[in-house]
């Protein structure tokens, strides 16, 4: 048909989707195959946000290699006891991601993942640490190993306050893992559990990096 728009990605279907992250008008079926594979979209892409709320309705259960740490099962009060540590890791992964335009939701998991081993290994009374390769995810790497120092000197400088310890630290990067894998779609270039992390704390999400550690009630 004369006139007619062919898709820039596959050259042979219609192209009828503005895509923001290209900058011009792809197919539809381009846009769901490539959407956070090949395409970096934006958060606010409207096709990207009816995407992302039909996988959350739609969820489907990790595969039993998804699963990380399969071995290691978490107290049942954890959660509950150490609430504002566990909010002060997602709150770390979003002060660092105003610096980081790029950082995905994979940079996350690489980080917290490398982070949990650390702490494995402290356990096993070897000490070894192995930061990403990855220089976003190192970067971040090193924010919650900041974190985590902070925490405990805060916690030593407060007689009576139960100091935090490695295995409730390594416990609680693995319910981190699992959880950020479930709220993620799994796609390489997500930023869906980023996004994610932006609704618990929507006033602190665009605060400068140097912002001190957060203390939830």
């Amino acid at each position: 048909m004369a006139g007619t728009m062919i898709c820039p990605i596959c050259s042979k279907r219609r192209a009828d989707r503005y895509c923001p992250a290209k900058g011009e008008k792809i197919c539809a079926i381009d846009c769901g195959t490539e959407r956070e594979v090949t395409i970096d979209c934006p958060s606010d892409c409207t096709y990207l946000v009816t995407a992302h709320r039909w996988e959350q309705d739609h969820q489907k259960p990790l595969a039993e290699n998804e699963y990380l740490f399969s071995d290691v099962s978490i107290p049942g009060d954890l959660i509950h006891t150490r609430q504002a540590v566990l909010s002060g890791i997602g709150y770390t992964v979003l002060i660092y991601a105003v610096g980081q335009k790029s950082m995905d939701d994979a940079d996350v998991q690489a980080a917290a993942h490398a982070m949990a081993e650390t702490y494995k290994t402290l356990l096993s009374g070897i000490y070894y640490e192995k930061p990403p390769e990855n220089p976003v995810a190192a970067g971040l790497y090193a924010a919650l190993a900041k974190f985590f120092e902070d925490e405990k000197k805060h916690e030593a400088e407060h007689p009576g306050y139960p100091v935090i310890t490695d295995t409730e630290i390594f416990h609680l990067l693995v319910f981190f893992l699992r959880f950020g894998r479930l709220r993620s779609n799994g796609r390489p270039r997500t930023r869906m559990f980023i996004e994610f992390l932006r609704t618990q704390f929507p006033r602190e999400a665009a605060v400068a990096k140097e912002e001190p550690r957060i203390i939830v009630p």
